[in-house]
Order: structure tokens, then sequence, then C-alpha cells
């Protein structure tokens, strides 16, 4: 009979589970185009304005509702739809003196920097790259406070977006204008922008 001690081999404690991966905190929104525009105005002749939208918008938008410097927009615009209900005055903005449409099609703008100065709840700055007319420049949105969802009658999970900003138009290499008598010119260099979308959440996103 075996009468020697034998030392037990003390237990290993197990190793710790790894961590779950912190869930994805940026949701995915879709532009719906249908629900979305493009506007401007910009004085004429010194005394009104012209207001007009460009054609259909499409893009992404994401949302991070827990830190929302980390949120992205990236969005095209379909220049080639200009309207401001003048047809030969819409031709002549799709021209070369304009947005030469046929070498640049689109309006595109990409943040690269959102802020929130106000808290989450309030308005937020919206920086980004802004082209047209195949220029590149840095151009900062003011975007209302976001809204909270809502859930729409087809199932989708919908928001609004709106935003405004001013630019001057010969930043973006549109310098066409007609000095007139009476002194000053025919359009303003300044432009007004006006952006208003509706967005879904983009499923299984």
């Amino acid at each position: 009979m075996n009468t020697s001690n034998e030392t037990a081999t003390p237990s290993r404690p197990s190793p710790s589970a790894t961590p779950a991966a912190a869930p994805a905190r940026t949701a995915t929104w879709d532009v719906d185009t249908s629900h979305a525009s493009a506007g401007f105005k910009v004085r004429h002749l010194m005394v009104s304005h012209v207001r007009g939208h460009l054609g259909p918008v499409t893009g992404t938008v994401f949302i991070d509702e827990q830190d929302l410097s980390r949120s992205r927009i990236d969005v095209s615009i379909d220049a080639r739809g200009i309207d401001t209900r003048e047809p030969k005055r819409d031709e002549h903005l799709r021209s070369a003196d304009f947005l030469d449409v046929a070498n640049h099609p689109t309006v595109t703008f990409r943040s690269t920097r959102v802020e929130a100065p106000s808290g989450p709840a309030g308005d937020l700055r919206v920086t980004g790259d802004l082209t047209i007319h195949g220029v590149t420049r840095p151009v900062t949105l003011e975007v209302e406070a976001l809204p909270p969802a809502i859930q729409d009658p087809w199932g989708n999970s919908r928001r609004g977006l709106s935003a405004h900003a001013r630019i001057s138009r010969k930043d973006w290499g549109l310098k066409w204008n007609l000095a007139i008598e009476a002194g000053g010119v025919a359009v303003a260099d300044e432009v007004a922008i006006e952006i208003d979308a509706e967005i879904t959440a983009r499923k299984g996103a």
C-alpha cells in the first residue's frame, strides 16, 4: 500500500472570458432622395433674390448618438437638375460660365469635422469639403439640432436634417458676371445654401 502523501496540484483559475466587443455606436442613415432638397438663393441685379434647387440628393449620414463628433456625412447632388423656374437661365447655369455640368455633373460634400458647441441636444456645426465645378474647398454648415427619430407608416426609422451656409461663388471658380448701368453687377457673389432632407435608418447596418 502506498502510504506516501501526495501533494495536490493547486487548481489554476480558469482564464477569464474574452470580453465581448462593444456594440457599434454609429448608426447608418440613408438620404431619402424623394424627401431631400438642396436649395440656394442669390441676389439678382442688386435688388432681389433668385431662388433655385439642384437635382436629386443622395448620400449617407453616420450618426454616433453618444459622441456626435464621431459622426460623418457624405452627400452627392446632381447639378444637372438645377431649376430656377426659368429654362434659359437654367441652361446658362449649366453651361461653362457657371456649373459646367458637362464636365462636373455633381456637387459633393464630405464632412471632416462635426462639432456640438451647445451639447448633443443643440445645433451642430459640420465642416467638410464642398466640391463645385471641380473645385474643392472647406465650408461649414450650420445644422439644426437633430430631432428624435420616428417610426414612419412603412416601418422605417426616420428623422430630418436642416442645414444652411453662405459661400462666395468665386471661391469655386464661378466668376461670370455683367456690370449694370446703374452700378453693381447682375449676379451677387454671395450664395446662400439651404439643405433639407429626411434620412432613414439602414436596416441591418
